[in-house]
């Protein structure tokens, strides 16, 4: 595996490949917005179109979640989600940065032991690749959706851990802790393997390799598509849990 860079700040280290591809990432979904929203007329067409489309096709799933009423405060918040590990996951097929490192760099947390096993540094790489990201995502969505359950019905939110029976407290716990877990790792999982396997096939001899290589890359866009829909459904799921009825 290629040699991430780090950096201390405040005793806490930071990966920096993982944060360029976040922030990247995150401009990149804001300039795909801007662009798209711009002018917006009566009778839409070209680029109003496609984010009609959009917004279409993620109401789509807050509403097969919520009310109408209830599933329009939601569409920000899903929108933002899916078009962010849409991005992520497609830069991280597309784009991969990585450099040489002809001695060791202390600053970005390369050492010489490092640089025995491979000289090669990623730069770039998508953040959802990384289980670290994925957990912080999916904890997020965990907090917020009990949070939004507190908020409507606190009554309602204590009551849901009783029902049908007293009896099934703990199952409900498990229930709720193994949540956050499932979501983070499935969106990882497969990321993850897809980036592998293109790193692997991209070191071979191209002649061997070229074209399952691109192949594979093919592949893996559509299942950054299938995961970043996955992931949104689960999290309008799981609020849907809390604040109403699925």
């Amino acid at each position: 595996m290629d040699l991430t860079p780090k950096v201390k700040f405040l005793g806490m280290t930071f990966d920096v490949t993982l944060m360029i591809g976040s922030v990247v990432s995150a401009l990149i979904v804001m300039l795909i917005v801007f662009l798209l929203s711009r002018r917006l007329s009566v009778r839409p067409s070209g680029r109003q179109n496609v984010m009609e489309y959009i917004i279409d096709f993620i109401s789509g799933i807050t509403g097969m979640m919520l009310e109408k009423k209830e599933s329009a405060r939601y569409l920000s918040f899903a929108l933002s989600t899916f078009l962010f590990i849409l991005v992520a996951n497609m830069l991280g097929v597309i784009v991969m940065i990585t450099a040489q490192a002809h001695g060791p760099i202390p600053s970005l947390g390369i050492t010489a032991a490092d640089l025995k096993m491979t000289d090669t540094v990623s730069w770039f790489k998508s953040p959802t690749s990384d289980i670290n990201v994925t957990v912080a995502m999916a904890g997020a969505i965990f907090l917020y959706s009990h949070f939004a359950g507190i908020a409507k019905s606190p009554l309602g939110y204590l009551q849901h851990y009783v029902k049908p029976y007293w009896w099934m407290l703990p199952i409900h716990i498990i229930d709720e802790v193994s949540k956050p877990a499932t979501h983070a790792l499935r969106l990882w999982a497969n990321i993850f393997a897809g980036e592998v396997l293109i790193l692997i096939l991209r070191e071979g001899m191209f002649y061997l390799t070229g074209v399952p290589l691109f192949v594979w890359m093919g592949f893996s866009l559509f299942v950054g598509c299938i995961q970043a829909y996955i992931f949104t459904v689960l999290a309008m799921v799981y609020i849907a849990q809390k604040v109403g009825e699925v």
